[in-house]
C-alpha cells in the first residue's frame, strides 16, 4: 500500500466534507497530530477507527487502502490487491516479532549469567549476593514470558497429523512440551496431538 497515496487521499476526502484536522480528530478521539501524520504517509490509521474514519469520509475501507475511489469495474482486483498487501505485512511483522522473541531469550539469559557470575565472584554481603541472583532470574523469568508470548501470536502453529494452521492460547504453548518452536499440543480441528512446527504464512 502507498502510505503516500493514501493520505493525499485522507486530506482531500477530509476537505470535501469541510473538517480540519482538529475536527476530525475529534470525531475519531484522537490527536490532530495523529491525523497530520497519515495525511503526511507517516502512519497508517488504526484498525479500529478505519470504519469510523471511512463512514465520517463517506467512502470505504478499499477506498481508503486503495487511496482512490474504487470504480466498479476494478473493485474486485483492488480488494484481492489489498487483501494480499495487508498479508504481506502481516508475515514481515511476524517475521520482526520472531527475531525479537530471540533477541529477548539472548538478552535475558546473558543478564542472569552474568548477575550470577558476579554474585559469585566479585566480593559483597551475602544478602547482596541473593538479591542480584534473585533479580537475575526475575528478569530471567519476564524475558522467557514475553519470548513465549511473542511465539504465540506470531505466525501460526501447523497440526501435523491434518495441516490445519493455528493461533493456539498462551496457556496451550506455556505449557507444551517444545523442541526451539515446535511444539507437542493438540489440534483444535483434528483433535489428536502432534509435534507442531512455526509457520508464518497462513496457507
Amino acid at each position: 500500500m502507498d502510505q503516500i497515496k493514501i493520505g493525499k487521499f485522507i486530506a482531500e476526502c477530509r476537505k470535501k466534507v469541510n473538517l480540519t484536522q482538529m475536527q476530525l480528530a475529534e470525531k475519531l478521539g484522537i490527536t490532530d497530530k495523529a491525523v497530520s501524520k497519515w495525511e503526511r504517509g507517516i502512519a497508517m490509521p488504526d484498525s479500529a477507527i478505519m470504519l469510523e474514519l471511512c463512514d465520517i469520509l463517506n467512502i470505504n475501507v478499499n477506498d481508503l487502502l486503495c487511496g482512490e475511489v474504487v470504480t466498479m469495474d476494478n473493485y474486485k482486483k483492488e480488494l484481492e490487491n489489498n487483501l494480499l498487501e495487508m498479508i504481506k505485512q502481516k508475515e514481515e511483522a511476524d517475521r520482526r516479532l520472531l527475531a525479537a522473541e530471540v533477541f529477548i531469550g539472548i538478552t535475558a539469559t546473558v543478564i542472569l549469567l552474568a548477575l550470577i557470575f558476579i554474585a559469585a565472584f566479585v566480593q559483597m554481603e551475602n544478602w547482596m549476593r541473593f538479591s542480584l541472583v534473585a533479580l537475575g532470574f526475575v528478569l530471567f523469568l519476564a524475558g522467557c514470558f514475553y519470548a513465549v508470548r511473542i511465539e504465540q501470536v506470531a505466525g501460526y502453529y501447523q497440526c501435523k497429523k491434518c495441516g490445519h494452521r493455528y493461533v493456539p492460547t498462551y496457556k496451550a504453548v506455556n505449557l507444551a512440551m517444545h523442541m526451539g518452536r515446535t511444539r507437542y499440543m493438540r489440534c483444535p480441528k483434528c483433535g489428536k496431538k502432534s509435534w507442531q512446527k512455526k509457520v508464518i504464512s497462513k496457507e
